[in-house]
């Protein structure tokens, strides 16, 4: 079990190639022996956003503060406090600080990697056997 306010969670530059002015908190990881995801909280200044990249799993976050934009290879979706967002699995996208104050905000993700979806052979001849013939 973990209750600790966000605020005395360190904040740490975020180092990935591409960011500018943004900086994390892990809140809950694996650190805190978490079996399934983390909880982590963006914090970029103006001007700032994240690295444009793309991975295997998916995002979900909760805008606390601030005014910005979801960037994809669709365009721009602009969003506010109290905005809840879904990125999908390999969707590129970074988040961008559009406002005049601190963007806030919290974005869930697997601890693991995503399961994949493996297709059952239901043909018994598939294998060159049946019935070990």
């Amino acid at each position: 079990m973990k209750v600790k306010h966000y605020s005395d969670i360190l904040l740490e530059e975020v180092t990935m190639e591409g960011s500018r002015k943004a900086k994390i908190r892990w809140l809950i990881s694996e650190k805190d022996k978490a079996p399934n995801f983390a909880m982590r909280m963006f914090e970029v200044e103006p001007g700032g956003f994240t690295p444009y990249h793309s991975h295997s799993w998916e995002h979900e976050n909760f805008i606390v503060e601030g005014n910005g934009a979801l960037v994809t290879e669709d365009g721009e979706l602009p969003f506010k406090p109290g905005d809840v967002i879904f990125v999908d699995p390999h969707m590129k996208h970074n988040y961008k600080n559009t406002g005049e104050t601190t963007l806030k905000f919290l974005c869930l993700i697997p601890l693991g990697k995503p399961a994949k979806k493996v297709k059952k052979n239901i043909n018994p001849f598939a294998a060159g056997k049946a019935n070990n013939c």
